[in-house]
C-alpha cells in the first residue's frame, strides 16, 4: 500500500541554516538597536523613530538585494525571510510614529522646538 510504504520519505538530516538565520536576525536587529541609540544624540527625539523605521526599510531592502545574489536556495530563502521580517517589524514600529512627528521631519522652521 501506498500509506505504508516509506521509502519515498525523505529525511533531513541538515537542520544547522535555521539557527543561522536566528542568529542573522539577532545580529541585524542588534545593529539597528545600536544605530538607534547612537543617533540619539544626532537627531531630536521626534526623528528618531522614523530614523529607525528608515533604517529598518534600508536595510531589509538591502537583504533582499543581497538574497538576489545567491545562488543556493536554501541561503536565498533565509535572507528572503531575513528581508521580510525586517520589513514588518519597520512596519510594525511605524505605527508608534505621531503625525506630527512627521510634520515635523518635513516642515523647516527657523523656531526652536
Amino acid at each position: 500500500m501506498a500509506f505504508t510504504d516509506r521509502s519515498q520519505i525523505v529525511r533531513k538530516h541538515n537542520r544547522g541554516s535555521t539557527h543561522r538565520a536566528k542568529e542573522l536576525f539577532a545580529g541585524i536587529l542588534l545593529g539597528v538597536l545600536i544605530a538607534a541609540l547612537g543617533i540619539r544624540n544626532l537627531l531630536p527625539t521626534d526623528a528618531l523613530v522614523p530614523a529607525v523605521v528608515t533604517l529598518l526599510f534600508t536595510l531589509g531592502a538591502a537583504t533582499a538585494g543581497l538574497s538576489l545574489l545567491c545562488r543556493r536556495n536554501q541561503a536565498r530563502t533565509m535572507w528572503f525571510d531575513i528581508a521580510g521580517v525586517l520589513t514588518f517589524v519597520g512596519v510594525a514600529v511605524s505605527i508608534l510614529i505621531e503625525p506630527d512627528q512627521m510634520v515635523r521631519l518635513f516642515i523647516l522652521s527657523d523656531q526652536p522646538d
